[in-house]
């Protein structure tokens, strides 16, 4: 055998897809694209050819519309590049969106590692971090970025921000000789900024950051008003950050705590010193907002939930307040949480991490521990000094003194501190704040005769008093579907008579106006938030998470309906109870100058951690034990839930790899009767209307450790977009840590 060919054949040339075209086509002709599509199965990068014509607006980031089967579709231009990864034949791109290339190579990198943490899709994940265009907002940017040009003057350097108040000299960027005062960024008059010395660890952690060594540390604060406002520790920190030529992204759960910040930011580096990310302010202020991030105008981006997606420059701080606030859970698929966002955020861009809060969650606690976070301390004589005296009306003390304390919704001791706070006794006179659990008038009713719940004929919602008129004509109201009830009887003692099984934050203010004459009630719930109060003396009745603040803190705090809140069901609630209490009695004056907080619940536990004022204590006693049980968050967990055969299905696809193949499903179980949940009524129809049934959910969990949970993950994933393709069941929900665990 001489080894040479029996044939000479001429050897085709290798199939690379590429049409031939007048002209040829340009440099990396082939176009990696990710479509906006939320279909698991397409959740992939697909090629196509970049026209001649479209080669100097599509750049990786910008986004395209492309023909996928019969229409067109939008997607992401990811990269380019010379061959196809398939020999099928491609399509070319139909138009470029935008020139503006908003997507960032590490926002997309992030969005990658969050869609493998979540099981989800990339394009869900970019639909949140991406704000939708706004065309208008892109012409503005650049008619403002051509004015300087033709004005002869220069334009602003990359990361500067100009001077507010009318200032005239420009606000100096990182690369200039001029230092920046440690008081503000703007060059006007500078502004104090957060006192850190009270905190252990605080000034290593901010030159880890100005190096850019990628600091990790929690921080638990006893106090969030006055010296330890949370505002003006959040915005310090972003301007120090800032100040040393990195960027910041701070993220708050709602839209109060926003306006709070600001107003903090505003006074230490201007209003042009940062750029605010909310949905609440409008498509136009976001995407402007958005596009100063991405162009590097702003150094600061600060905002609510999808802030945390903000595409800074150089990002050197990353920090999130309260962690424990179910408002940082996304609710669109694949349901990510702003912590867990951070914390992948900060590993792959090494930038430093800051989770503040003045709780701490057994989440946080297990990096703590772990080694993986470090802390921030503060000791106990801070801590004593800076927190109010918490009395438990639970106590042995109070229940000798007070024989009516089991039946009393306000404790003799809880009307007593009320009464001091407001005359000032203690300290300074000073506003009251008077935390319930619920909104509403009388939102749940019950049998006076027997106690059942009493529920609505149509579809067994729940019946209350939606007002005091209602409550005066005896007409309940059901809470899913809204329908009156005139008539009722109780399905248990056929009794006729209700009383209230629980108050809201109206009716609560109604008592207390008639118990404290003369005081002023002020309400703050639902649609009427209140963000501020000022100090004069007066009863503040507030539902969880909507508490003003008052500059020099509250005189008395009542943490009242607590052994109610604590009975709920749910593997968190003890522990999301316990930290709503922490955040009142955050904004209650010192013992030193007379505050207090009084909490009416028996749970010896939780109520202790409060007295103690230990956070990460209590914390740390909740890791062991969902250690010994192996709950969350000791391991991790996936809920699967719809109909039965839909959940059953989905569990026969899923293939556990390795050792992973012992671990036991748990499910599926029903978790709803056919009335589901609230709203799923019909607000209309006659008395005798019925509800439509629909198919009873159930639900399968998964437990896993973290030593697994990257292949059992994309076993999920994996299985996901199987069932996505082969459409033999309804789709399932599929959702990964889940807050509102069952």
């Amino acid at each position: 055998m001489t080894g040479e060919p029996l044939f000479d054949l001429p050897v085709p040339p290798p199939v690379t897809g590429l049409p031939e075209v007048a002209g040829g086509w340009p440099d990396d002709p082939v176009a990696r694209v990710l479509l906006d599509s939320g279909v698991p199965h397409l959740d992939r990068e697909f090629d196509y050819l970049v026209p001649r014509s479209l080669d100097a607006e599509a750049r990786p980031g910008v986004r395209v519309r492309v023909r996928f089967g019969h229409q067109d579709v939008l997607g992401w231009l990811t990269s380019r590049g010379s061959e196809p990864s398939t020999g099928a034949k491609l399509l070319p791109v139909r138009s470029v969106v935008s020139p503006e290339p908003v997507l960032t190579p590490e926002i997309l990198d992030l969005a990658r590692s969050v869609a493998a943490r979540y099981a989800g899709n990339v394009a869900d994940v970019l639909r949140v971090a991406v704000p939708p265009r706004v065309a208008k907002v892109e012409k503005a940017l650049n008619a403002e970025a051509e004015a300087p040009e033709a004005t002869g003057t220069p334009a602003p350097a990359p990361g500067s921000v100009s001077a507010p108040d009318g200032a005239s000299d420009p606000v100096p960027g990182p690369d200039t000789a001029v230092s920046v005062a440690a008081g503000g960024l703007t060059g006007a008059t500078a502004v104090e900024g957060f006192d850190w010395s009270a905190l252990k660890g605080a000034e290593a952690f901010f030159q880890q950051v100005q190096a850019g060594d990628g600091p990790r540390a929690a921080l638990t604060v006893p106090s969030a008003h006055g010296a330890w406002d949370a505002a003006s520790l959040l915005a310090d920190a972003a301007a120090r950050t800032a100040e040393a030529g990195r960027a910041a992204v701070v993220v708050v759960p709602d839209q109060r705590d926003l306006e709070r910040l600001c107003r903090a930011l505003d006074r230490r580096v201007g209003p042009e010193g940062y750029a605010r990310l909310t949905a609440d302010d409008g498509p136009t202020p976001r995407y402007r907002a958005f596009l100063q991030l991405r162009r590097g105008l702003r150094r600061i981006a600060v905002g609510t939930r999808s802030a945390i997606w903000a595409p800074v420059e150089h990002p050197g701080l990353v920090a999130v307040w309260n962690d424990d606030d179910s408002l940082h859970a996304e609710q669109r698929s694949p349901y990510q949480h702003v912590r867990d966002v951070a914390l992948v955020r900060s590993e792959l861009a090494g930038a430093g991490l800051l989770l503040a809060s003045t709780s701490r969650t057994p989440e946080v606690q297990r990096l703590v521990e772990s080694g993986w976070l470090g802390q921030l301390g503060v000791d106990r004589e801070t801590i004593h000094a800076a927190t109010p005296r918490v009395v438990s009306t639970a106590d042995s003390w109070e229940t000798e003194r007070d024989p009516l304390l089991a039946r009393a919704r306000l404790p003799q001791a809880a009307w007593k501190a009320a009464r001091e706070g407001l005359e000032g006794r203690h300290g300074a006179p000073g506003p009251v704040l008077v935390q319930v659990g619920r909104s509403g008038f009388i939102p749940a009713l019950i049998c006076r005769d027997c106690g059942t719940p009493a529920r609505c004929r149509h579809c067994t919602g729940p019946l209350g008093f939606p007002d005091r008129t209602a409550s005066a004509r005896n007409e309940a109201a059901c809470r899913w579907c809204g329908r009156r009830e005139r008539h009722f009887e109780c399905p248990e003692c056929e009794s006729s008579r209700l009383r209230a099984g629980s108050r809201g934050v109206d009716r609560t203010a109604e008592e207390l106006g008639r118990a404290f004459p003369n005081t002023p009630v002020l309400s703050s719930s639902g649609d009427h938030i209140l963000a501020t109060v000022d100090d004069t003396p007066a009863l503040v009745v507030a539902t969880v998470g909507a508490e003003p603040v008052v500059p020099s803190g509250y005189a008395t705090a009542l943490l009242l309906d607590g052994d109610s809140q604590l009975q709920r069901e749910g593997l968190r609630t003890p522990g999301q109870v316990l930290s709503r209490w922490f955040a009142a009695a955050a904004l209650v004056r010192s013992r030193q100058d007379g505050g207090v907080v009084v909490v009416t619940a028996a749970q010896e536990d939780v109520v202790g951690a409060l007295v103690r004022m230990d956070p990460a204590g209590y914390a740390s006693r909740q890791l062991a034990e969902r250690r010994e049980l192996h709950l969350p968050p000791a391991v991790r967990m996936a809920e699967v839930s719809g109909p039965a055969n839909a959940v059953t299905a989905f569990m026969d696809l899923v293939e556990l790899p390795g050792a992973s193949k012992d671990l036991p499903w748990i499910g599926p179980v029903p978790v709803e009767d056919w009335a589901g949940g609230e709203g799923r009524g019909s607000a209309g129809g006659g008395s005798g209307a019925a509800v439509s049934a629909e198919p009873l959910r159930h639900r399968a969990l998964l437990f896993f450790p973290y030593g697994a949970a990257r292949s059992v993950v994309e076993a999920l994933r994996a299985a996901r977009s199987a069932s996505s393709a082969r459409r033999l069941t309804e789709p399932v929900r599929l959702r990964i840590d889940p807050v509102d665990l069952p």
